[in-house]
This record gives structure tokens, sequence and C-alpha cells, in this order.
């Protein structure tokens, strides 16, 4: 990472090749955070990202120097996934990969774990409103998270 500039970070379409190491940095983002739950084996990440997301989802990757740093997948005006590098964070990856993903669609919705503080001061930052708190009974960690809402 050293001499490494947010602007050398690239924004392109995942491709097939890419799905081993997007679950391997959505683990490693997910990691970071003491109070998520482990509930997937690597294999089931992979299986997860390879299987399910990318086929259903647009997923574009922010990758520097042959790495990927984060990615976001998103569907139907539905932010599904963002994920960065713990490492990467602060520099503006999300915000890019957020605007890219989501441009031109006129109303933005996506789920946060309310614990993830962080998230959530950066999707308020980016003109998302809480719309609907939940307890947790709707997510397969069974955290308590909050929909979030961009109207444009």
């Amino acid at each position: 990472m050293i001499g490494v500039q947010p602007a050398d970070v690239v924004l392109r379409p995942a491709t097939a090749s890419d799905a081993a190491a997007i679950a391997k940095m959505m683990r490693a983002s997910l990691n970071a955070f003491d109070w998520m739950p482990v509930l997937h084996t690597p294999e089931e990440d992979l299986f997860f990202i390879r299987d399910i997301l990318m086929p259903s989802q647009q997923v574009t990757v922010a990758e520097t120097s042959g790495r990927i740093v984060g990615f976001i997948a998103v569907s139907g005006g539905w932010v599904e996934q963002l994920y960065l590098d713990p490492a990467w964070t602060g520099q503006g990856i999300g915000s890019r990969l957020l605007a890219q993903a989501t441009a031109g669609t006129p109303i933005v919705k996506l789920h946060c774990f309310q614990a993830n503080t962080g998230a959530r001061r950066f999707y308020e930052r980016h003109g998302f409103r809480a719309e609907a708190f939940g307890d947790g009974s709707a997510n397969e960690e069974g955290l308590p998270d909050i929909l979030y809402v961009l109207r444009r």
C-alpha cells in the first residue's frame, strides 16, 4: 500500500475469475467487526460470491496493483453488498463505488446493521435516510438493522 494513491485504484466490472479474491476480501472486512457473527466457512463465502451474487447482480470491484480492495453489488435499485478491505477504508473508494454503481438510479435502497456505525455515517453523508429499523428477525445474522433510502 505504500506509495499507492486512491487515484491508482481502478473500478471495473467483476469477472468470474475475481470470485475467490472478492470472497476473501469480504471475509476480511466482516472479521474486522467484533459484533459480527461468523456464520459461513471460506468455502461457503466463495460459493455465495461465485454462484449466487455474481450471476444475479451487477458487481463492480475496486482494484489496485492487481489486488481487489473493495466491491459493490447492486440489483434493481438495491445496494446488496458494499465491502472494502479494512486497510483501504477512508480513502474515497467506497464513495466512488457507490456513485458509479448507482448513477442514474432515482431511488437507492440498502440495509445496514445498526451496530455498523462507520457505515451508517458513510451512507448518511451520501444522502441516505433511515426509513425503517428492524429487530434482526429478517436477516441471517439476527442483528438489528436499518433500511436506508436515497431519493434523488
